[in-house]
């Protein structure tokens, strides 16, 4: 008798840079986009058969079918470029999200530990770092620069300047919402609080912060900036609150995953 088998991989892996954006792309194309793409196919197929019937055989009539398929290849078409629109978007975050991951690599050289794309309730967090340094929540926009002229972004504590995109207090109530969750996250798994550093990085881009932005609790940097500014704070960590903090944001990614 066969006996039955089982994988030799006991925990899921830890999840990859950008994998939220990899699976929402994914759905894009090979499940919204391929549909209107499907649909656009048959019914031009359809169309073209009463068409060929109109002149083979006794003459229906494929107006109707015509008007109704150029109809739908229309709205397919408008509905195919939203959705690539879309994706265009999503692979300019995934690509910022793995520019950044790879900064954060020179930090596992000192002992930190780096995990990427936690999930939550319809939102992610994009990287964490736990470290004696501390615990980072770091969330990562990656903005298209203006071809011509200085990428600035300035920081006053309360609010991001954009250039051609304006004020923005999005990111900055973001990063503060996800690191209270990965706080109660480690609360709840750990029964210890732990303080939680939020981070925007901001790649290609200049951050400038006022005298204010640099007293903010949120960090607004570049992410070149980043492994030195950790580097730079002293040890706040114990080994063992490191260690226990690591394993268990790793049994939840495992978990979640």
């Amino acid at each position: 008798m066969k006996q039955k088998k089982k994988s030799p991989i006991k925990d899921k892996p830890l999840r990859y840079v950008g994998q939220s954006l990899d699976e929402r792309i994914d759905k894009l194309i090979n499940e919204d986009a391929a549909e209107y793409f499907m649909a656009g196919v048959m019914i031009v197929f359809f169309a073209g058969y009463e068409w060929w019937r109109y002149y083979k055989n006794p003459p229906p009539s494929p107006k109707t079918l015509t008007f109704v398929a150029i109809l739908f290849v229309l709205f397919s078409v408008f509905r195919v470029r939203k959705i690539f629109k879309e994706v265009k978007a999503l692979k300019l975050g995934r690509d910022g999200e793995r520019a950044v991951g790879q900064y954060l690599e020179s930090l596992r050289e000192n002992g930190h530990r780096i995990f990427h794309d936690l999930i939550g309730d319809n939102f992610n967090l994009d990287h964490v770092i736990i470290s004696r340094k501390g615990i980072y929540a770091i969330e990562t926009k990656t903005y298209s620069k203006p071809v011509k002229g200085e990428a600035n972004i300035d920081f006053d504590g309360e609010k991001l300047t954009i250039k051609d995109l304006g004020f923005q207090t999005k990111p900055i109530t973001q990063v503060k919402a996800v690191s209270i969750w990965l706080k109660n996250i480690l609360l709840e798994t750990t029964g210890k609080e732990f303080i939680i550093k939020p981070v925007i990085l901001f790649p290609g881009w200049y951050v400038k912060s006022t005298e204010q932005g640099k007293k903010s609790e949120v960090w607004v940097l570049n992410p070149k900036a980043l492994p030195s500014y950790i580097e730079n704070q002293p040890d706040i960590l114990s080994k063992e609150d490191m260690m226990l903090a690591s394993y268990h944001i790793s049994r939840y990614i495992r978990t979640i995953n």
